[in-house]
């Protein structure tokens, strides 16, 4: 990179704090802020936010960038710093982070910060799928008294991660069945081999599973639809807020059931801060011949 030479860093879970210690190892200079519990050697924990960016060519945020949509995403740190502070300390700066909400679009524009969300490059969306599906997996693995070889799961979406969770669970011989809604994806599910179940018919298949695997970012498990369930199914929700599943519900039904955020910083931090900073050096470029 000839132009982008200093990178602040503001807080994130564990992939943050390898990818930072992955930027400095390639000669950048990296300042980190909200990151003071995690340990970096070489790079300069700064006290202030201020300090973090002033000098900065680029700030990374956290992947996602805030677990309430009222303060940044800082595990490493014993400090608080709410996004409109954030925000309003980066005027003119380029920031990139992950799972930015509509509103903080706004407030940037107000500040004249250009705010980028790198959960939107579909590299890095596709390459994290891996992550998340490998930690859908240890998580059915641990949880159940069943081998996954022989029973009966269900992928819920066909979408990125639903593809590739399939294709591990039948790779290591569990009956695979695929929901989908549309046309093309239940054409797909039935050409790689899988038992193909569309949205509309759901309701009446639920009880014929041990697993079930939830993709959908939005609201389908809900109490009617769980009450069709196993008593012994295990429930594993791997969308992003709100999820698909009624959580309500599934205490109400006493159905064993895992909402599994995060993933990829979870189980492969180190795997997933390379697919981000093989992402972050592809923006670099397109930043850098932008200006």
């Amino acid at each position: 990179m000839d132009l982008i030479k200093k990178i602040g860093v503001v807080g994130g879970d564990l992939r943050i704090v390898e990818l930072a210690k992955m930027l400095a190892n390639d000669k950048f200079e990296v300042l980190a802020y909200g990151m003071e519990k995690a340990k970096f050697p070489g790079i300069k924990i700064t006290n202030t936010i201020e300090e973090c960016v002033k000098d900065a060519d680029i700030v990374v945020g956290p992947l996602p960038i805030s677990s309430n949509a009222q303060d940044v995403n800082m595990p490493f740190s014993y400090n608080k710093l709410s996004i409109k502070e954030f925000i309003t300390k980066l005027s003119g700066k380029t920031v990139i982070a992950g799972a930015i909400k509509p509103e903080m679009y706004e407030l940037a524009k107000e500040n004249k910060v250009n705010l980028i969300d790198i959960v939107k490059r579909e590299e890095l969306a596709v390459l994290s799928a891996i992550s998340t599906a490998e930690g859908a997996l240890q998580i059915a693995i641990s949880e159940t008294s069943k081998n996954l070889h022989g029973n009966k799961v269900l992928v819920m979406g066909f979408g990125r991660i639903g593809k590739i969770l399939a294709k591990m669970l039948d790779g290591i011989g569990a009956k695979v069945s695929c929901e989908a809604r549309k046309t093309t994806d239940l054409a797909w599910i039935q050409a790689y081999g899988y038992e193909r179940i569309n949205l509309i018919d759901l309701k009446e298949h639920l009880g014929e599973f041990d697993i079930i695997f939830n993709t959908i970012p939005y609201m389908v498990l809900n109490k009617e639809y769980l009450k069709e369930t196993k008593e012994d199914a295990l429930i594993i929700d791997l969308a992003s807020n709100p999820g698909g599943v009624d959580r309500e519900a599934v205490k109400q039904l006493k159905r064993k059931f895992i909402w599994a955020l995060s993933l990829p910083g979870k189980v492969s931090p180190i795997t997933s801060a390379q697919f981000m900073q093989e992402t972050l050096y592809n923006m670099f470029k397109e930043i850098e011949a932008n200006n």
